[in-house]
């Protein structure tokens, strides 16, 4: 066991030497990753509801999704208590604090999956997510397409941010001010997408079932939605290399050598000694749907008649 303390707080962790990752990354050094990006990550965090993917014996043997709190999680940890669909509530972990993602890390979570929305307003998302969901392993689809639906956006006089999840795609996030409920921002979030999918309908698609998307990449927007979760940026994925996910500036898509999974714990603090979080402002820019779904409509119909 090695105690680490912050502040007012005792982590208490064990088996730092068990190898997590193939490449000999172990658990110490998630636990050590997740302590040094505190700073960067806890503002993506803050007041978020969290899935816990937990691989107590690493990735090369199965893991899991938890979102209850377990009993034995000392009292510190952050908690909410989320209302569920079938009427039912389950208290969530929220992370407050770097005690509270070594702890975690402790405990095998590589990736805490992070809530739309925020504890105080937990109907009301502060973000919508387009997931990039790419039919092979190839990049180039997903850059290409990251900047179609930009161009969408970029029309409507959206801000709009990306992000590589550490994994295949790319997220294309939008801040939003808190005055949607869920369904609607969905509904907007739809809208948008058949924009680009109809402007480009040999390589967009949001077809569900992959077997009718024919290669294309899939335009995600079911993310946006009551209790869905997306992976918030610097969280490690459980990955060979232990890659991360990585907010990018809008230019920096045009490398064509760039991958999903470019950054990992290995190279990600070289990244920010010199570039800031693209999103660290981000909801400064934080939109009102409702002003721009006249706007959507009309490029909708637009789109169709060309």
């Amino acid at each position: 066991m090695t105690k680490r303390n912050f502040g007012p707080y005792t982590v208490e962790t064990s088996h730092e030497e068990k190898v997590f990752f193939p490449e000999g990354i172990t658990k110490g050094d998630l636990i050590e990753y997740y302590v040094q990006i505190g700073g960067v990550i806890l503002p993506h965090l803050e007041g978020r509801p969290i899935s816990m993917q937990r691989f107590p014996d690493g990735i090369r043997r199965e893991g899991f999704y938890q979102k209850e709190v377990p009993d034995y999680f000392p009292d510190w940890i952050g908690r909410v208590t989320v209302g569920l669909k079938d009427g039912s509530t389950q208290p969530q972990v929220v992370v407050e604090n770097i005690a509270t993602l070594a702890f975690l890390a402790d405990q095998g979570c590589i990736t805490p999956h992070t809530w739309l929305s925020r504890a105080d307003r937990i109907t009301r998302p502060d973000k919508m997510v387009f997931d990039l969901d790419p039919p092979g392993t190839d990049f180039e689809p997903v850059r290409t397409s990251a900047f179609d639906l930009k161009e969408v956006l970029d029309e409507l006089g959206i801000p709009s941010f990306a992000m590589t999840t550490g994994s295949r795609g790319l997220h294309v996030v939008i801040p939003l001010d808190r005055s949607l409920e869920f369904d609607t921002v969905r509904d907007i979030a739809k809208e948008i997408a058949a924009v680009a999918v109809l402007r480009h309908p040999d390589r967009l698609t949001m077809e569900i079932r992959k077997e009718k998307r024919k290669e294309r990449m899939f335009l995600d927007t079911l993310r946006n939605a009551y209790a869905q979760t997306s992976v918030p940026p610097y969280a490690v994925r459980p990955r060979p290399g232990a890659p991360v996910a990585t907010p990018l500036h809008w230019d920096e898509l045009k490398n064509p050598d760039l991958t999903s999974a470019a950054y990992t714990i290995r190279n990600i603090f070289a990244r920010l000694s010199r570039k800031e979080d693209p999103m660290k402002d981000m909801f400064r820019q934080a939109i009102s749907l409702e002003h721009y779904r006249k706007d959507i409509r009309e490029l909708t119909g637009q789109t169709t008649l060309s």
